[in-house]
């Protein structure tokens, strides 16, 4: 038989014993995790930039940014919103510079807002556009990039017509600051009830950023001649209140870079995204690097096969 203490000193060691196997299973359970996260990840591109310092003077002609340092479809392929996210403007402007327009999409399209950074990091919120003509919209006591992802889901565009409308499901903050009376009409598109606001124009036209090829024009400007259009609150993106004008060039097929203009100062960055388009063209697209191009895409031969793997500029 054993003593007392003998057997409540078994237990305790049997109980230790326990803990530190629940414990490396848990550490086990952990790295598995994190390694399956890691697997998942998407490898991103290998992009390179051309030097640049704070002042302009310092930053390369966009010719020959393009020119030195062209990306290669297969890197196109792996751009992600959230790599760009990771990018300062600079960076930003540098991709844009080296697309074409590609086609004019059709349909609906996943939309992400990506604000401007500075060399710093930190996003340029006070230079964005605090009013317009006789109405005041206070944006600088505002998470304008949260308010964009709550109210903004994207861009329909509805080719064959030559118009776009934007994907919003949720008018609440527009209402709070008084600037949406009443309920503005839904439509359906898809089978589902949303509000399509905000109409624009969509054509082929001269980018502000670089004009050297067209960009895909997404203007508001005459927002009111568009059939559908609701006073309140679609005149907000017309000329009588931000002005707004999108361009947008294309990664890959079903996939756009996209830069916003209030009055024609630039604002921000997007993307849209349509993942069956992508799924379906990308491969091609990497074996060939060939688009169909609906806007004039320069005089400027895009380098976009024989772009060294190893990313060297060129001599």
């Amino acid at each position: 038989m054993r003593l007392p203490h003998t057997l409540t000193l078994s237990r305790l060691r049997t109980q230790r014993a326990d803990r530190r196997s629940r414990f490396a299973l848990g550490a086990l359970a952990t790295l598995t995790a994190l390694a399956l996260a890691a697997c998942s990840k998407p490898e991103p591109p290998d992009i390179k930039f051309a030097p640049y310092a704070k002042s302009y003077q310092t930053k390369m002609s966009l010719a020959q940014v393009e020119y030195q340092y062209p990306i290669p479809p297969a890197e196109l392929a792996k751009i992600t919103p959230d790599y760009l996210a990771t990018l300062d403007e600079e960076q930003i402007d540098q991709i844009y510079a080296r697309l074409t327009a590609g086609p004019i999409p059709d349909g609906a399209f996943e939309g992400r807002i990506l604000l401007p950074r500075g060399s710093s990091g930190k996003f340029r919120l006070s230079e964005l556009v605090g009013g317009f003509g006789g109405t005041v919209l206070h944006l600088k006591g505002l998470v304008v990039e949260e308010i964009g992802e709550v109210l903004w889901r994207g861009k329909v565009f509805f080719r064959d017509e030559g118009v776009l409308r934007n994907r919003i499901e949720d008018l609440s903050i527009l209402k709070k600051i008084g600037l949406v009376e009443g309920e503005p009409k839904k439509m359906n598109y898809a089978g589902k009830e949303t509000w399509l606001l905000f109409p624009a124009k969509l054509y082929c036209g001269q980018s502000l950023l670089d004009s050297r090829r067209e960009s895909i024009i997404i203007d508001y400007f005459f927002t009111d001649e568009i059939a559908g259009y609701q006073e309140n609150p679609d005149y907000l993106a017309g000329r009588r209140g931000l002005k707004v004008r999108d361009e947008i060039r294309m990664i890959r097929p079903g996939f756009y870079l996209g830069r916003a203009y209030l009055d024609r100062g630039f604002a921000l960055n997007f993307t849209l995204y349509d993942k069956a388009a992508d799924e379906q063209a990308r491969a091609n697209f990497v074996a060939t690097g060939k688009v169909q191009e609906e806007c004039w895409p320069g005089t400027q031969q895009r380098t976009v096969l024989a772009a060294a793997a190893a990313g060297k500029p060129k001599p």
